[in-house]
């Protein structure tokens, strides 16, 4: 019988702030209230409006789930006065100072438990210091990675055997040792910390150094994945590497609410003229385009990616942002009346769940980062993979390699900010094989195979399913023995 302290159980979640790492949390938090958790959120003011977008609708149904802030030190920590979000930092240079401020978040976050007395800790990966925190408050940390298991598993041998040491030039292929499936890549597609040396690079691999301690002394990793996805990868993460994990996802499948999806951010189109226009074409027509919140293209590549589009002859719907240069697309205007009917163009932000299970949509043409690769997993849709920095690279070989339900379009470096160049012949020549022929009906039926098993996953019974069941109960376990223990 549970301990009366620990009914309901308490976890606070504490994701970095940044869109790519806040809207997971947002999903996982709610997957925990609906369990019957209390599930406490805690960010910085003037992320809150966004968590509080998010969680309206949901706490309809379930009123368990609340937010709570901490001030973010950001003159205290070098920083402009209200930059609170990575997407807020005016320039690149500033992000290993926005990484140091982060560590100044300590204080308040310890005062804030003090408060709240939570059972548990679920903080990002960026957060080493929350490790301590927990400790000192005897309570459990469990660190959340956005990205999925191939990932983690291909990062940890890559600085375990250091491949890339052994290749003659940038460009020369080598295999990633010990890692099932022969995976290959280059030095040009590596992260910096892997390649370069300079300052930024070195305060970055310090963070990195600190994070892995930190995990190793965490009581564990929440990933947001599937077994059937990447088993042998979470096999291998949990297995070889030593790895405490519970595969709980994809978060995005739960509750498939269009509204809840449609309301994380105020997208810059209306969702039911969205529809209509997708309701207006044929099954797997359209190329869905996007690069995520973060990928800014100069606009010598829009223009490049425009062409090819064009060229590809498909229906397609374009998530466009401001170019490099923080202007409106040169010739955008005119493309857009020139494909009037064929293409939908939407400037900033899109009901992206609701896009990609419209079925219209037959290719997504991604950066690769994980939220988005895993989101077009759920919905079926194969890729047209175009990786850009972290991760991304990585993510591309679990989609083209692995999996098999992708192509690559040619990007060929890790830069960090803005994609190399790549042609208007190759975006044309990528759209075609993932949408017609025979290897694109094999794509497409592989992908969606995987859309039915995460579907599976998550319900009663499936992999996910019981993964989340068994650490919340470990968790109210640990949390009555504690109690018992005190006692």
């Amino acid at each position: 019988m549970d301990s009366p302290q620990c009914n309901p159980l308490h976890i606070i979640f504490f994701p970095f702030m940044s869109h790519n790492y806040m809207i997971p949390t947002i999903d996982m938090a709610k997957i925990f209230a609906s369990k019957g958790v209390k599930a406490t959120i805690v960010t910085t003011p003037l992320n809150k409006p966004f968590f509080s977008r998010s969680i309206e609708q949901f706490k309809i149904h379930f009123n368990n789930i609340d937010i709570q802030t901490i001030k973010f030190p950001c003159v205290e920590g070098g920083l402009p006065e209200g930059c609170e979000n990575v997407d807020a930092i005016p320039t690149i240079s500033l992000l290993p100072t926005f990484f140091t401020a982060t560590k100044l978040l300590q204080q308040p976050f310890e005062e804030l438990l003090l408060q709240q007395k939570p059972h548990c800790i679920v903080a990002d990966m960026f957060f080493p210091w929350a490790t301590d925190s927990a400790t000192k408050f005897g309570i459990p940390r469990i660190v959340f990675h956005a990205t999925g298991f191939f990932s983690l598993c291909v990062s940890q041998c890559l600085e375990q055997y250091e491949p890339f040491k052994n290749v003659s030039s940038e460009t020369e292929e080598f295999f990633i040792p010990n890692l099932p499936g022969n995976i290959k890549m280059t030095r040009l597609q590596l992260p910096n910390i892997f390649t370069k040396n300079d300052a930024i690079t070195q305060n970055i691999a310090k963070l990195y150094a600190e994070m892995r301690e930190s995990e190793a002394r965490s009581y564990g990793v929440i990933v947001n994945s599937f077994y059937e996805l990447d088993g042998v990868y979470a096999d291998y993460y949990r297995e070889v590497l030593g790895k405490k994990e519970w595969h709980i996802g994809p978060f995005s499948v739960y509750n498939r609410d269009m509204d809840t999806s449609y309301c994380r951010k105020e997208p810059s189109i209306n969702k039911h003229e969205c529809l209509k226009w997708l309701d207006t074409k044929d099954i797997n027509s359209i190329v869905y385009v996007c690069f995520g919140s973060k990928n800014h293209f100069l606009n010598s590549q829009l223009k490049e990616i425009a062409m090819g589009l064009e060229a590809s002859g498909k229906d397609f719907v374009w998530v466009v942002k401001k170019n490099a240069e923080d202007r409106e697309i040169k010739g955008l205007l005119e493309f857009e009346k020139r494909m009037k009917g064929k293409g939908l163009i939407i400037r900033g932000w899109s009901p992206q769940l609701l896009i990609l299970q419209h079925k219209a949509i037959g290719a997504i043409v991604t950066h690769c980062g994980w939220n988005l690769t895993l989101e077009s997993v759920a919905a079926g849709v194969p890729m047209i993979t175009w990786p850009i920095a972290p991760e991304q690279f990585y993510n591309e070989k679990l989609v083209t390699d692995v999996l098999k339900i992708g192509v690559p379009v040619g990007a060929k470096t890790w830069d960090g900010k803005v994609s190399d160049k790549v042609h208007w012949d190759a975006v044309e020549k990528a759209v075609k094989k993932v949408m017609e022929g025979e290897e694109a009906k094999e794509m497409r039926n592989k992908a969606k195979v995987l859309a039915k098993m995460a579907k599976k996953a998550v319900e009663e019974g499936g992999s996910s399913y019981s993964q989340l069941n068994a650490l919340i109960e470990e968790l109210g376990s640990l949390c009555h023995h504690q109690h018992i223990s005190k006692e």
